[in-house]
């Protein structure tokens, strides 16, 4: 019996290490670690895929798991007032200083739009409520942070709606006076999907005739900025890579427009281009807008474009070529006036690519861009500022991203 348990016992280390290792690139740091984190999100895919399968569970349904686990009860403390508020019928989390504003001294705000693939994600999460902490203690500011409505059921245009809508109510300087907020001194940041409804809004308002009040900065943590091609290659580089594997962030794309898997089966082919959306290519060229270092040994093609679809997912076929799904399809006379914009890219990320190349239009088109690359980086690193998920790497994006909002703002 002895010898038996020896041997199960070591069976099993040795079935949980195989599962658990997986090649990572030499550049990256604390690879156990992230072995580890990767391990609980690969299982917990299997059991999505399963549960779908099977008819169980959507998928997303079983993924939103990972925003239950770190969810927390935002709650008030001796330096920073936590409230809920709903703007135009949308929950937010507003975050100020305990201490009274002088009314001779109006402080800063930061909007923020958490990220999770526009399906996963809540600001009730532990590392967006640690985040919306710091900036307010470091900077005196004033954080918003909004709880948009997600895929599913809710798709494209619905969550990017839910945050035009916040945004208009925010800016509006009779609500900004009731935070003693300074009109002048309000940015919009997002990580993730968040970065891209971030970049979106941020180009939409400058539309509005009615717009009195603006972002004096954009924030834009590995933004996802196009959905017209996805064989980039930090797509290809980065396809199984922890902790947004190239299916999954797919997966996202295609729920946010819907949840017909003929949609799904296209975009992981690169065959979901239409007629419609084929003029703006020219917008997601990575061999015109990526620095040659990225290039790496891959070679440009143009996405293929199909000329029959689905007449039951024209709509969403529409929807891809949409300036607020993808804010990196709009033409350079809509880049000049935008703020000062920071963009934080990691090398082992598949979206690594959007970030560039919406770092080189902007630049192009005059605007004053920080532009911050972790060549150790991967997506999401970032948000894993909690114990036992803590990375050194996201500490260090934090504290280069606080730096600069103080810096900026």
């Amino acid at each position: 019996m002895k010898w038996r348990s020896i041997i199960l016992f070591v069976s099993v280390c040795s079935f949980s290490a195989y599962y658990i290792y997986e090649p990572l690139p030499e550049q990256m740091e604390q690879k156990w670690k992230i072995m580890l984190t990767n391990s609980f999100f690969r299982t917990l895919s299997h059991v999505a895929d399963f549960s779908e399968l099977v008819g169980l569970q959507h998928y997303m349904g079983v993924m939103y798991l990972i925003t239950l686990i770190e969810k927390v009860v935002p709650l008030s403390d001796a330096h920073v007032q936590v409230i809920e508020e709903s703007f135009e019928g949308v929950d937010v989390l507003v975050y100020q200083p305990q201490q009274k504003a002088d009314s001779s001294d109006l402080r800063r705000a930061v909007v923020y739009l958490h990220g999770g693939g526009w399906c996963l994600g809540s600001p009730r999460m532990s590392p967006y409520d640690l985040l919306a902490r710091k900036i307010v203690k470091e900077l005196n500011a004033v954080v918003l942070s909004v709880d948009y409505r997600l895929a599913p059921p809710h798709h494209f245009p619905e969550p990017y709606e839910d945050v035009y809508r916040v945004v208009k109510r925010f800016l509006q300087k009779e609500v900004l006076a009731q935070y003693s907020v300074h009109p002048g001194r309000v940015a919009v940041s997002g990580d993730s999907a968040g970065g891209n409804l971030a970049a979106a809004v941020t180009q939409q308002l400058l539309n509005d005739p009615e717009q009195q009040v603006n972002f004096k900065a954009q924030g834009l943590l590995y933004p996802v900025m196009q959905a017209l091609d996805l064989n980039t290659p930090s797509y290809q580089q980065n396809q199984d890579m922890p902790l947004l594997p190239r299916t999954l962030m797919v997966r996202f794309w295609s729920e946010y427009f819907t949840s017909d898997k003929k949609l799904f089966s296209a975009m992981m082919a690169n065959l979901h281009n239409s007629p419609e959306s084929s003029t703006l290519l020219k917008f997601v060229n990575w061999s015109a807008f990526l620095p040659e270092r990225y290039h790496k040994q891959y070679n440009y093609s143009a996405p293929v474009v199909m000329q029959e679809k689905s007449k039951a997912l024209d709509r969403q076929w529409r929807w891809i070529g949409d300036p607020r799904a993808s804010p990196l399809l709009v033409p350079d006379s809509a880049l000049h006036a935008l703020p000062k914009t920071y963009v934080l890219t990691c090398e082992f990320d598949v979206l690594r690519d959007d970030g560039v190349m919406y770092v080189t239009r902007l630049r192009a088109a005059g605007v004053d861009v920080t532009h911050h690359h972790y060549e150790t980086g991967f997506h999401g690193a970032m948000m894993f500022t909690v114990w036992p998920t803590d990375f050194l790497i996201a500490h260090l994006m934090t504290d280069n991203f606080v730096k600069w909002l103080q810096v900026s703002l």
